[in-house]
């Protein structure tokens, strides 16, 4: 086996303590995120400004994230404790600001830029804080949690803001996440400051960023997350006007939970059967097929067929899908080593972001018709499929044994 040595001491309850925390500051990254998406026509009014300004204070996240991603991915690396409670500052600070003067556009787009900035050093230490502190045998499992996190907050902002800003306005929903994720926030500080490291052998191998982009590992799971991450996000794009298309308007949004839902099913559960049987290959070769073979299926249907095959279709390429992310993390790690685990990860994540916007691009040339948008995903996931099939059978870990 290539994984993780189960010989090793057991994961302090200092170190799982942190490890939920960090869960929680993930999640809280993509709450903020998403916060005014569910609401976009109530923020206009209360902010007195268009509808496309809303959808800035969401677009700048990915742009700030390419922007910073590499530059994180190496901070975290050198410098592990500084960078993360610089990550969750941001992340803190930047909700606080949001709620200082929640009428003003520029002071909301301040403090969601703030946030923008704190994600990657929140997001890009998804691996690294796992080998840092956590047991080798429990390391897939803590990856798994924060990387469904992420799916966790996606789906708490898609169900929460409508009801809170119904019951209490755009300022009370902005205020009650400054107070929630400050809270998080100093948790977190206090926690990963004080809990110490484990202590991790340097790689044997131990690339720079331009190996890193030249390894053909790295690049095909690189693949596989703009893909997935692409479809994911034109689906959540796209399919309020493709079910409008096929006649049932008003389904996306439960459609859309109920992929995200399974998602986060499948990201908890299959990247541990996955490792202890070394069969990542398998996994993300079966998200590809899923999604390439399942929208292929649904765009060639009868329309009257095509929203039953969606209700079936979309929960298990959420699944699939979602769980290819801590798969690919831990793979990545795996391969390069403690030492390089943060920078690898923040280049996936990287491919990912760019993937969301990209595909999200692609897809609208369907005009939102329900055949030509279901075809145009299958096509898309066609070079996920591709990768996956080029990826080595068996992993093979460039660390030292740990």
């Amino acid at each position: 086996m290539t994984d993780r040595d189960t010989a090793a001491p057991r994961t302090t309850a200092g170190a799982t303590a942190l490890v939920v925390a960090f869960c929680a500051l993930v999640a809280a990254t993509q709450v903020l995120w998403l916060t005014f998406a569910p609401v976009t026509d109530e923020s206009a009014r209360a902010l007195g400004v268009g509808t496309g300004a809303i959808a800035n204070l969401a677009a700048v996240n990915p742009l700030v994230f390419v922007l910073l991603a590499v530059s994180a991915g190496r901070w975290l690396d050198r410098r592990l404790v500084q960078a993360l409670t610089a990550g969750a500052a941001l992340t803190a600070l930047g909700a606080v600001v949001r709620a200082v003067d929640v009428h003003s556009y520029g002071v909301v787009l301040g403090g969601q830029l703030m946030v923008s900035a704190g994600q990657p050093l929140v997001l890009g230490a998804t691996t690294v804080l796992a080998v840092r502190y956590v047991a080798p045998a429990a390391r897939t499992a803590a990856i798994s949690a924060a990387s469904a996190a992420q799916f966790v907050g996606i789906l708490v902002a898609a169900l929460v803001a409508g009801p809170v800003v119904d019951a209490v306005g755009l300022p009370g929903l902005l205020r009650a996440e400054a107070v929630a994720v400050l809270a998080v926030g100093v948790v977190f500080v206090v926690l990963v400051r004080r809990v110490p490291a484990r202590g991790t052998p340097p790689a044997a191998v131990a690339p720079g960023a331009p190996g890193l982009l030249r390894d053909r590992l790295l690049v095909g799971l690189a693949v596989m997350l703009f893909v997935g991450v692409g479809v994911f996000n034109a689906v959540a794009t796209w399919l309020d006007p493709v079910l409008g298309d096929l006649g049932r308007p008003g389904l996306a949004g439960p459609l859309i939970a109920g992929m995200t839902v399974a998602g986060i099913a499948g990201a908890a559960s299959l990247p541990a059967w996955a490792a202890t049987r070394d069969r990542r290959r398998v996994v993300l070769l079966a998200a590809a097929l899923a999604s390439a073979g399942g929208f292929a299926v649904a765009a060639v249907v009868p329309a009257g067929a095509a929203t039953g095959v969606l209700l079936v279709v979309l929960p298990l390429v959420g699944f699939v899908l979602l769980a290819g992310l801590p798969v690919a993390l831990e793979w990545a790690e795996l391969h390069v080593g403690a030492d390089r685990a943060a920078r690898a990860t923040s280049l996936l994540l990287l491919a990912g972001n760019a993937g969301g916007v990209v595909l999200v691009l692609a897809v609208e040339v369907a005009g939102g018709r329900a055949a030509p948008t279901l075809l145009t995903l299958a096509l898309l996931s066609l070079p996920a499929v591709a990768a996956a099939w080029s990826l080595p059978r068996r992993a093979t870990s460039a660390a030292a044994p740990r």
